[in-house]
């Protein structure tokens, strides 16, 4: 049984979700939360094997969240679910530690695939284009991107720092620095985000 929570702040995608997720065979949709603030004590009181997160978020935004929820030990896998979810939130999501992309467009059975598979310790994300990444270099600074060539190669973070000899919580804090800035802007959606 894959254990999964929901974060969404619009009542009816959640109420969706988890109808959907609940009729499909091995999941079990534990709550949702529609902010931040609702994400932490369910989070610790249910323990969820992935948590399907949306990108707009009252407060902070998925990928700051990702980041946060990543701290959590065990740390659940979190499958990024977004409207605007293409190519372009790749880097960001692999520097914020997102497991997986999937469009709330896309089928049902795309959602319960992509679900599947984080739970097994994959990756689903969109390749990362040599366009994406000369994209990224020209928006980062020169000691950033090291960094992002190493994260992008699943490189551990205490084996970033020991490799450029800084500590593991300057290295954190420039990847929240370089998610910042890469992060594409998508105004907030009005029903769907």
């Amino acid at each position: 049984m894959i254990r999964i929570l929901i974060v969404d702040d619009h009542p009816a995608m959640r109420a969706g979700l988890i109808a959907v997720l609940r009729a499909e065979p091995g999941f079990v949709p534990l709550d949702a939360a529609h902010s931040d603030r609702d994400l932490w004590p369910m989070l610790n009181r249910t323990r969820p094997d992935v948590v399907v997160l949306d990108y707009h978020l009252p407060g902070d935004d998925g990928l700051v969240l990702c980041r946060r929820i990543k701290r959590q030990m065990p740390a659940p896998a979190v499958l990024l679910y977004s409207a605007h979810a293409d190519a372009a939130l790749t880097i960001p999501a692999r520097l914020a530690g997102v497991d997986g992309l999937v469009s709330k467009s896309a089928p049902a059975n795309e959602l319960y695939d992509a679900i599947r598979r984080v739970a097994r310790g994959e990756r689903v994300l969109p390749p990362i284009s040599r366009e994406l990444l000369d994209d990224a270099g020209n928006r980062l600074k020169s000691d950033e991107l090291p960094i992002l060539g190493m994260t992008i190669e699943d490189t551990p973070l205490l084996d970033i720092a020991a490799t450029l000899g800084i500590a593991p919580a300057e290295v954190a804090h420039r990847i929240d620095r370089m998610i910042k800035r890469l992060k594409i802007e998508i105004p907030a959606p009005h029903s769907a985000g």
